[in-house]
């Protein structure tokens, strides 16, 4: 069996775009006609120029190989160009190939490949989702067409109500970053009017969600050491699950002061790529919960042998989820299998353009996902809605402030 075809697709979300502007996925076929899907996550490109470097890759080093080469293939995509370093562009791209090649191979024995990689150890997922904003169908009190993304993460009103809904539907876990925007001049020092409104956020979540729901802090990096050591005093009375990338995920170092300072538990891994990286999470005991984004990290195998590292370090998994339905489907097949499972990302309950993408929608029951029994990856991509949603545009995921973001004392 030898993979002979690919064929990529960048493909445009509609709004309110849950996920991100847009996704690349890929298929590879053999030539007796078995094909797998993947997706490469975060690559810092336009999504068209994405597509061609995977097409770039494939015919330069994946055509004419055998899908179950996996090890060889990622091998040779890692040292590339003289690489043998993690890099995120390389990452996403050898993250899809690897995806897509576990597909074929799970089809071609007929099995998932949580079979293939130690069997079946969770029946169901815990599953959480971030605030999104409502859609206009939802409540007419809640949907505000005005407000962006910001304002349901670190409105101390509109936070819990975004929380209430989720909880509503059956979620036992909400994320949501009450210290917004991100910006390309970060980490920096937050006001003292940011730490009392991200403090004032926090306590109202935990007002809604009581005891009957974790609450996750999701920042991205956005704080100086000092700033997240202040935060994370303020915010512990709450008592949330974590404390998601407090520091920027360059200087372990510095993230693991972070951790030594709460007891909150830190996690990180989103833009993090190989188990190289999250080795050095482990030794510096930056984070107790790792989260890899499979189609981004390296793909499934590696991120089976992060889980394996983590275990070792009573360290737990919560994939990260941020883009389309494939890198949810590979995720899932991990989560099946890994005893260190935590928790999993799922964009809401995986409907709308989730389930139109996909012949068959993720299994999600009162806050769980079901893992699917059908081999490979357990999903089949529904071309023609992907290509009936081409992406054209040139942004690049996900969009960052490009000036330095300050706040006056009083708020402003």
């Amino acid at each position: 069996m030898k993979l002979v075809d690919l064929k990529t697709w960048a493909v445009a979300t509609p709004p309110p775009h849950r996920g991100g502007l847009s996704w690349v996925f890929l298929k590879l076929t053999t030539d007796d006609g078995l094909s797998g899907y993947g997706e490469a996550y975060g690559v810092p490109f336009s999504p068209q120029k994405v597509c061609l470097m995977i097409e770039d890759v494939v015919e330069r080093y994946v055509l004419g190989q055998s899908p179950f080469n996996i090890e060889t293939i990622w091998r040779i995509l890692y040292a590339s160009g003289y690489s043998h370093h993690p890099e995120l562009t390389m990452g996403g791209i050898m993250s899809g190939i690897e995806i897509a090649c576990w597909d074929i191979v799970g089809k071609a024995l007929n099995q998932p490949v949580y079979n293939l990689l130690g069997g079946q150890v969770n029946e169901r997922l815990r599953s959480y989702t971030y605030l999104y904003p409502p859609e206009p169908s939802e409540d007419k009190s809640q949907y505000d067409a005005s407000l962006d993304t910001t304002h349901y993460h670190g409105d101390p009103e509109i936070a819990p109500k975004r929380a209430e809904h989720y909880i509503e539907l059956g979620f036992t876990a909400v994320g949501f970053d009450p210290v917004m925007p991100m910006g390309s001049f970060d980490p920096r020092q937050l006001s003292l009017a940011s730490l009392d409104n991200a403090e004032l956020v926090t306590k109202n979540m935990r007002e809604v969600a009581g005891s009957h729901c974790d609450l996750l802090v999701k920042t991205h990096g956005q704080m100086t050491t000092s700033s997240a050591i202040r935060l994370a005093r303020r915010l512990e009375p709450f008592d949330p699950l974590w404390f998601e990338e407090p520091t920027p995920p360059e200087n372990r170092d510095e993230m693991a002061r972070v951790a030594r300072s709460t007891s909150i538990p830190i996690a990180t891994g989103e833009r993090l790529v190989s188990k190289y990286e999250f080795a050095d999470v482990l030794s510096t005991q930056a984070a107790s919960i790792l989260q890899p984004a499979l189609a981004r990290v390296g793909g499934i195998l590696e991120a089976k042998k992060i889980a394996g590292m983590a275990e070792a370090h009573y360290a737990q998994m919560a994939p990260h989820l941020y883009a389309g339905p494939i890198e949810a489907a590979a995720n899932i097949q991990i989560g099946t299998c890994s005893p260190n499972f935590l928790i999993q990302e799922s964009i809401e309950t995986f409907g709308g353009f989730y389930a139109d993408l996909l012949k068959e929608p993720i299994s999600w029951e009162n806050g769980y996902i079901i893992p699917p029994t059908d081999p490979g990856i357990g999903i089949e991509l529904n071309e023609k809605v992907a290509e009936a949603h081409p992406y054209t545009g040139e942004d690049v995921f996900p969009s960052m402030e490009q000036a330095p973001v300050t706040q006056e004392l009083d708020g402003r």
